[in-house]
């Protein structure tokens, strides 16, 4: 007891300054073990639910092939009950180094065409024949239905092209090409595939004409 408390003569002030003292007394509260933590309130790590870095379920594998949709359209065909209605999805595959192909997918439901088309896609996948700056050797032209395209080396010059020809020669992986579309043709499944023509037309090594004497 303080020396202050046991100077008062009062008993009643004694009690009234002690009470509240004894009141608040701390109380001896035994710590929470690892293993109720985990029980309890979940903070214990053994309850994560969450993927984290070392979880092996939260971790995706990256796809081999990026793929970049074109168009998605819905079309219909007429049978004996009426119409049938299914979506049409055309998009692009390719692994920008070299590798990429256009596929074409229809089903019933949005998710079932876009996966008809990316493998379509990697059936139909070529392999572009570039140099060592992921650019290409010589230029080239090709026409596929109504669309026509010219594709250019330029150096220094990133990757100048519009339309379906832009998303083919990104997945492609190309750089330092300048591509023109020539028709006025505004299809791009037709451009795409166009570009993937174009591209097969491509020689890293140039014939060489032998005059005739």
């Amino acid at each position: 007891m303080p020396e202050e408390i046991k100077n008062i003569e009062n008993p009643e002030i004694v009690e009234k300054v002690i009470a509240p003292a004894a009141a608040v007394a701390p109380v001896d509260v035994a710590p929470a073990r690892s293993e109720d933590r985990g029980r309890r309130g979940g903070g214990g790590r053994g309850n994560r639910r969450g993927g984290k870095k070392g979880d092996s379920r939260g971790a995706r594998a990256k796809p081999e092939f990026d793929n970049k949709m074109l168009s998605i359209r819905r079309v219909a065909r007429v049978v004996a009950g009426g119409r049938r209605f299914n979506f049409s999805v055309a998009l692009v595959a390719g692994n920008r180094k070299g590798q990429v192909g256009v596929g074409l997918g229809k089903a019933g439901d949005t998710a079932a065409a876009i996966d008809k088309a990316l493998r379509d896609a990697k059936k139909h996948m070529i392999v572009v024949a570039t140099t060592k700056e992921m650019s290409i050797p010589h230029e080239t032209f090709a026409k596929y239905s109504s669309a026509r395209i010219s594709i250019s080396p330029a150096k220094d010059r990133g990757l100048v092209a519009g339309s379906a020809a832009r998303t083919v020669l990104e997945l492609a992986g190309l750089n330092n090409v300048v591509a023109k579309i020539i028709s006025p043709s505004k299809n791009k499944l037709n451009i795409a595939r166009a570009t993937i023509k174009a591209l097969q037309g491509i020689n890293l090594i140039k014939p060489v004409t032998i005059a005739r004497k």
